[in-house]
């Protein structure tokens, strides 16, 4: 996956193209930004599956000075349509299948410039010759480009980028990032590099959706890694497999459901793939249940590495194999230049052993505002450190454990319950494919916990077989008091599950059966 003379290469199914490639197509396309003659700091907003005209729009976006927004291509056309407001989007980049469920419901009325769909996306996701068509109303991508000679980047090079956090509990909000001198920007990525367990030249593949923050904090290091990229198109287990065999991948961004269906494949498709070229995995964005990840270690052995972070603040943490093994359930110790404190709901810093909300800065990080949304920038800062709502602890030793989120504990008859260690109790019991907990509103305990339970395809499960299960592994005043099973439940590509939906479907099933 290395070019002849030693560039970096990317690879989206029979296409390969050098860094010195692709940037140069960018070029020409940030010279089409600048000559729809919009005001400085203007947005472009990228809907695009893993492709490599996701990274021409975004270098084109930061050589035009331009701020990037990738957006979630599987929101409804009234979800786009708000980030695309919110954002006052100039300009819209978007795969020619995509635009066909979009447009309908756009009141916002960006430049379209519509991208085509590559082989290896329309046979990932099944998409015939009439999805794919791209209208004439519109621009296409290559065709538009093509029509300006390629601007050259030491002209600009300021673009900023605003990512929008997931919205599992209402609108998403943009974290909206300073833009940065490219000395800095080049720091910055260093740490991040750092803090991935990336090397110069690392071998990677790119697992899950580029809108995603910490799969496009990923490739954002690999280039500055100038280590190159084969991209899935989707994600499917054996496949990943394959890959790894095939082009000796030596590092990679993972979430924890792709681990449980790693596992899940039969044994023998597992030992059939030579998996020895794999330096570093990395794994984030959603909590891992402990067996899940022991048994990732143990087959694929202490490569495992563990970040915690967020879209608002970056990477706080990592730990990897050896150490989490002496610390299960760690996310592990602060990293160099990062200050990290646990605060109560007073303010006051908590000594170690004790739960509160976690509060962190990556002193190299961009300084960052919520979009049109400035006084909750505020609100999430203590003493100049930032949460993004997390409960946990640190022991002795400095290693940070996670409890939950503080929107989600739940508050039982005047007592804390967080909903990730039960999670993680249920998920030990070998029936249970995923799970999430959550609390629902109670008039004679405030609140009581239910738990949403997904079955392993093909078995069935019963409250008093999980309840038995729980025993002794949890207190019993922590058990769900209803259990609602579902075929899957509503998660995100990052791992995290939609729980407004989820508690929403509970009391609505609670108001139905008291009418």
């Amino acid at each position: 996956m290395r070019a002849d003379n030693g560039d970096t290469v990317i690879t989206s199914g029979e296409r390969v193209v050098t860094a010195s490639d692709w940037r140069g197509v960018a070029h020409r396309a940030a010279a089409g930004f600048l000559a729809l003659g919009l005001k400085p700091g203007f947005t472009v907003a990228v809907m695009l599956r893993n492709d490599l005209a996701f990274f021409e729009a975004m270098e084109a976006a930061r050589v035009a000075g331009a701020c990037f927004v990738p957006v979630n291509w599987h929101l409804t056309a009234r979800e786009v349509d708000y980030i695309l407001e919110d954002a006052q989007a100039d300009v819209l980049v978007i795969h020619a299948d995509l635009l066909a469920g979009t447009k309908a419901g756009l009141k916002h009325d960006p430049k379209v410039l519509v991208v085509p769909v590559p082989d290896e996306i329309r046979w990932a996701y099944g998409l015939d010759d009439d999805q794919c068509r791209i209208v004439d109303t519109y621009d296409e991508w290559y065709g538009w480009l093509s029509e300006f000679e390629p601007l050259a980047a030491a002209d600009h090079e300021n673009g900023s980028f605003m990512l929008y956090t997931s919205g599992t509990t209402g609108h998403p909000k943009g974290v909206r990032r300073e833009a940065q001198a490219a000395e800095e920007t080049a720091v910055y990525l260093d740490s991040i590099m750092a803090a991935f367990g990336l090397r110069l030249q690392a071998r990677t593949v790119v697992t899950g959706p580029l809108y995603h923050a910490g799969p496009l904090g990923y490739a954002r290091a690999v280039l500055r890694a100038q280590g190159s990229m084969l991209m899935m198109p989707r994600f499917d287990p054996e496949q990943l497999l394959q890959i790894i065999e095939a082009e000796r991948i030596t590092h990679m961004h993972v979430v924890p459901i792709m681990f449980v269906r790693l596992l899940r494949l039969p044994a023998a498709v597992r030992n059939r793939y030579d998996l020895r070229s794999l330096e570093c995995v990395i794994h984030g964005a959603a909590a891992c249940p402990v067996d899940i990840k022991r048994q990732i270690i143990d087959w694929w052995g202490p490569v495992i590495r563990e970040y915690y972070g967020s879209t608002e603040a970056s990477i706080g943490c990592a730990v990897g194999s050896h150490d989490w093994l002496s610390h299960p359930g760690t996310v592990g110790q602060p990293l160099p230049g990062i200050k990290l404190a646990i605060f109560d709901h007073d303010g006051h810093r908590l000594p170690a052993g004790e739960i509160g909300e976690i509060h962190y800065r990556q002193s190299l990080a961009p300084n960052f505002d919520y979009h049109n949304r400035s006084a909750e920038r505020v609100a999430i800062e203590r003493q100049g450190l930032l949460s993004n709502g997390d409960l946990g602890y640190q022991d002795e030793e400095g290693f940070v454990y996670l409890c939950g989120r503080s929107k989600e504990m739940i508050i039982s008859g005047g007592v804390n319950i967080y909903p990730a260690e039960i999670e993680a109790a249920l998920l030990t019991h070998s029936g249970v494919a995923d799970c999430a907990v959550y609390g629902v509103p109670d008039d004679e305990f405030g609140e009581s916990v239910h738990a949403a339970v997904q079955p392993v395809p093909g078995q069935s499960l019963e409250r008093e077989e999980l309840l038995a299960h729980l025993n002794g592994r949890i207190a019993k005043f922590k058990w769900p008091r209803e259990l609602h099973f579902h075929a899957a439940l509503p998660r995100a590509d990052n791992g995290k599950v939609y729980k407004q939906l989820l508690h929403e479907l509970a009391q609505r099933k609670s108001a139905d059966e008291t009418s």
